[in-house]
């Protein structure tokens, strides 16, 4: 929101959510019942593909965001290095507002002239209209219209908002107040009606010119230099007609200068063109890409958690990952083609006391793991690529997240260092905070916890060892579980190992597989802690969730505007957490395998660091 708003800031249809792209349906249903019943040499071929322009247009705005958020990542060719955080991404998530807007005008205007019935698919000197008209009125007017934005009146009444993300995305450049974007349209309706006027109109000019468009605005406002030095030496004046990413990125850091649209010329013609813009632009170009300290490698989950990702739609990775919706699933047509990829993708970039972290994810699901023995190799074989790449860039540590770390799959991680004892890169699972977290989630005085799910793993023997050394009972439903524990420990400490066929226990700790019918036999009031990678689903309302093991970031961690899986906003998993810290420590040691780090050490050493407790107890 600008600092003062002023007239007509909000967008009309603000207050539906994501119902607001119902003021397309009636027309969207005109324009086809009319194509359908008319016949062919009555048919409005331009009515007819508005809104498949409106279509590609999204999906040519989502390609940009996802390049873009890649390459940031990565870091090569990064023009400002400051980060970006959830004030950004909600105050960009109507990027799409402008496009519903663009489809209802197009809409009036084909019902107002009634000329577009006689469009063409393809007129040659209309395009060339276009381009001298854009070049010339378009381009002029919205210099000097820019430059006025910029007086105080209106900067601090519509402009403003748009300048409030210093570091900017592709959809910055879409983010304007309503009355600031009637102003853009009505500059860009220039070309558009000189070719409707003069009878030089056709579908593909107008699909071309709002291509164009949007691929400049987009290409602009990529925190990323990418347009070769070449093409500049090839053609000289090409500097004063084509705008970089570097360019326009100056306009955002000094405000003052680069006012021009998509070509620099006015900004020469009237001296607003900024004196660094060639030094920022090489300097650049030259920028390398980073090598992380930390790498956190995870995978996705389920086909459609690809859109939750950074990578993904901006909105939805700022959000808990919580379930999928029907919408979801039409998305995930091209899954599989991810089973072609070969390694990680580099998904998320962050910074923490001079410490560059990145988060890797396999291009695998979690119906991959565990399939087969083959399936097995294929995924141990992606991992170790993962690791021997970042042993190569020399990284210090590498964690594993969600199921990429097993007992079955890769012995916990100790598959890695056992065949390759010189790697100076420590692997960390994470077990001794996620350990940690659990035990600190239990509330105090607690003298008996019901132990459920599935137990066969090194956390499990960790927490249970933790809680007889303390007086804590651990019971558990499951005779030849309680033999197991049992048999684990030593004689002083079996007894507090209890074989319990009542489920009336007020603190439950959860592995996987705890079923629905097993909650609903749980006291009301029970509090349900789990120590697995993934979540409870919650099936009662009388009972508290806690989430799975967690911490809350420290503000000094920077570039954060995703929520990792389903967990809230500035909140990592303690697996992740682990993977930091001992970075952060340089501890010169793996936790992997039958290893695992002294609990009061690494949480002590994550508090000292800025990490706190999370648990946030929920209800279903």
């Amino acid at each position: 929101m600008a600092s003062q708003p002023g007239l007509l800031t909000e967008w009309p249809w603000r207050k539906l959510g994501s119902f607001k792209y119902l003021v397309l349906a009636p027309w969207v249903v005109q324009s086809t019942y009319s194509f359908i019943i008319n016949q062919v040499e009555e048919r409005d071929l331009f009515n007819y593909f508005i809104f498949p322009i409106i279509i590609w247009r999204m999906l040519h705005s989502q390609i940009w965001i996802s390049y873009a958020r890649y390459r940031t990542a990565k870091g090569n060719n990064r023009i400002v290095d400051k980060s970006i955080e959830f004030q950004q991404v909600d105050r960009e998530s109507n990027w799409d507002d402008h496009i519903i807007l663009n489809g209802l005008l197009f809409y009036l205007v084909n019902m107002v002239t009634r000329g577009a019935i006689k469009f063409p698919l393809w007129r040659g000197d209309g395009v060339i209209l276009i381009i001298l008209l854009h070049a010339g009125p378009v381009e002029f007017l919205y210099y000097w219209f820019h430059r006025a934005l910029h007086h105080h009146f209106l900067y601090s009444r519509y402009h403003s908002h748009h300048h409030s993300s210093i570091v900017t995305e592709p959809i910055t450049s879409v983010i304007h107040p309503f009355a600031e974007i009637i102003m853009y349209y009505i500059l860009f309706s220039i070309p558009f009606f000189g070719t409707i006027f003069t009878g030089t109109n056709s579908i593909v000019a107008f699909l071309g010119y709002s291509t164009y468009a949007d691929m400049m605005n987009y290409m602009g406002h990529c925190n990323f230099e990418f347009i070769p030095r070449r093409l500049f030496e090839l053609f000289p004046l090409l500097k004063y007609f084509m705008y970089t990413p570097s360019f326009h990125s100056l306009h955002h850091t000094q405000f003052r200068t680069n006012y021009s649209l998509f070509m620099p010329i006015y900004d020469y013609i009237y001296g607003t063109m900024d004196k660094s813009s060639d030094s920022l632009y090489e300097t650049s170009l030259k920028r390398q890409e980073e090598s992380p300290d930390v790498v956190h490698l995870t995978h996705f989950t389920t086909p459609d958690s690809i859109y939750h990702s950074r990578l993904g739609f901006a909105s939805w990775a700022a959000s808990p990952y919580s379930s999928s919706k029907w919408y979801h699933k039409l998305l995930t047509w091209w899954s599989p083609s991810m089973l072609s990829w070969n390694q990680p993708i580099v998904v998320e970039k962050h910074l923490l006391n001079q410490l560059n972290l990145q988060t890797w994810a396999m291009p695998r699901y979690i119906f991959h793991y565990g399939l087969s023995s083959r399936q097995n190799e294929t995924v141990n074989a992606l991992i170790e690529g993962a690791i021997l790449k970042a042993e190569k860039e020399n990284v210090k540590v590498i964690s594993f997240g969600l199921l990429n770390q097993g007992q079955e799959l890769n012995k916990n991680g100790a598959l890695y260092t056992q065949k390759h004892p010189n790697m100076k890169l420590k692997v960390v699972d994470g077990s001794g905070l996620a350990v940690a977290a659990v035990l600190h989630s239990i509330p105090k005085g607690t003298r008996q916890v019901f132990l459920h799910g599935n137990l066969s793993n090194k956390m499990t023997y960790a927490i249970v060892k933790a809680l007889l050394q303390d007086g804590v009972q651990v019971a558990t439903p499951c005779k030849d579980q309680f033999e197991i524990l049992r048999l684990r420990f030593a004689p002083d400490l079996q007894n507090n190992v209890i074989l319990s066929t009542s489920y009336a226990h007020e603190v439950w700790l959860v592995g996987e597989g705890l079923e629905r019918d097993e909650q609903m036999r749980a006291p009301k009031g029970a509090i349900f802690i789990p120590f697995a990678q993934f979540p409870i689903a919650r099936k009662r309302k009388d009972c508290s969730y806690y989430n799975t093991p967690a911490m809350i970031i420290p503000d000094t961690l920077e570039n954060m505007h995703s929520c990792e899986n389903w967990l809230p906003r500035r909140v990592m998993s303690a697996w992740r957490v682990a993977g930091i810290v001992h970075a952060l420590e340089g501890w010169n040691e793996h936790e992997c395998g039958d290893t695992s780090m002294e609990v009061e050490k690494v949480w002590i050493a994550a508090l000292k660091h800025g990490f706190k407790p999370f648990y946030n107890i929920n209800r279903a």
